[in-house]
């Protein structure tokens, strides 16, 4: 079997958007006093902080990180048979798919967000964001070559986000992966009962021995994924409780944007895509650590399923160990106390419409 690569699988768009693509800031003091002004640039100043943020916890824990690509290639997480490359390709594609909805919907956003000034403000001469610039939009070259910068770093943070995301995400489900292929392993336990009574025992003896192995070999890529996704909560558990907090406060802002402006202009759905976006990205991560937990919380059903009690007592004794352990679901935590579920992000989702209808209440 050719060499199996579990980082390229999981990680290849990752890696090549955060290999060529950087990071810019933004500055929201020139705007301050204008309600619409510094709104827009709060979601700018928060996506870019976070990015920021998120890049810069890649780069404290970069060792960490390069113990997480090793681990995803080592022996024990190798596929052996065909179904089990068949397991790490479907979740692959699980998460590539929702990570790729996300990138769309982000660039969507960047491009409504630039076409803003030539239909909302029509005759003027406006840069799509409220920033501070070197250039000033009345004067050509500097408007178009002002307008061409802003478009474009914003769209490659739109997609460093991406990477930086696709990172920690794929991970985790890299993680559910490996998890289904111990269910797998430890259905495929042999039987040892026979028919015929007169077979020779040899042959029970040496079907006991792999069934041992075979156990041994579950018990020991457990606690590899365990090591796995503890490493990775503790690479990335800053920037995911960040994104969770922040998120509260842009879906609010967002919500009383929409209801500002006029739902014909750019501007109008520019905020509903953003709002989308914010929504769609604490979806996923609440996501990932939903399907972590629920793959690990019926590990030790499938485990009991196995044909255990024809096993010998060695068997026995290491299924009793290994059913405690298994017991435990694993959580995926954002600053090690915030747990990653969907019951998360309704409760987020809640909190947020509950903060969005005092702050609309106060201001009417």
């Amino acid at each position: 079997m050719k060499a199996f690569q579990s980082e390229d699988l999981y990680l290849n768009r990752a890696k090549f958007v955060m290999k060529y693509l950087g990071v810019w800031i933004i500055f929201i003091g020139q705007v301050w006093g204008d309600l619409v002004a510094v709104s827009q640039s709060s979601y700018l100043l928060f996506t870019q902080a976070c990015l920021c943020f998120k890049v810069t916890a890649v780069q404290i824990n970069v060792n960490s990180v390069k113990d997480l690509l090793k681990r995803m290639n080592d022996e024990i997480f190798l596929p052996q048979s065909k179904e089990h490359e068949r397991i790490l390709k479907l979740q692959a594609r699980r998460i590539k798919r929702l990570l790729l909805a996300f990138m769309i919907s982000s660039q969507t956003t960047c491009g409504l967000w630039a076409l803003k000034p030539l239909f909302d403000d029509v005759g003027s001469r406006k840069f799509p964001f409220d920033m501070w610039m070197p250039v000033t939009p009345e004067y050509s070259p500097q408007y178009e070559l002002g307008y061409a910068f802003q478009l474009l770093t914003i769209c490659m943070s739109a997609y460093m986000y991406f990477g930086v995301d696709s990172i920690a995400l794929s991970m985790v489900i890299f993680a559910c992966a490996q998890l289904e292929i111990v269910k797998d392993k430890i259905l495929s336990i042999k039987s040892v009962q026979f028919g015929n009574k007169s077979e020779v025992n040899n042959e029970r003896i040496t079907k006991m021995k792999e069934n041992n192995n075979k156990l041994i070999e579950c018990i020991k890529q457990h606690q590899a994924i365990v090591l796995f996704t503890e490493l990775v909560e503790n690479t990335y558990h800053t920037f995911l409780a960040f994104q969770l907090v922040g998120s509260v406060g842009l879906i609010c802002m967002s919500a009383l944007r929409i209801l500002e402006d006029d739902w014909r202009s750019v501007q109008f759905y520019s905020i509903l895509t953003y709002l989308s976006v914010m929504i769609s990205q604490l979806f996923v991560c609440c996501w990932c650590g939903h399907e972590l937990t629920a793959t690990s919380a019926n590990l030790h059903t499938v485990l009991y399923n196995c044909t255990w009690y024809e096993q010998d007592l060695k068997f026995k004794k290491m299924f009793c160990i290994a059913m405690m352990r298994m017991s435990r679901p694993m959580v995926l935590r954002a600053g090690h106390y915030i747990t990653l579920s969907r019951q998360t992000f309704v409760s987020i989702l809640r909190m947020s419409y509950s903060y969005f209808a005092v702050l609309n209440q106060t201001k009417n």
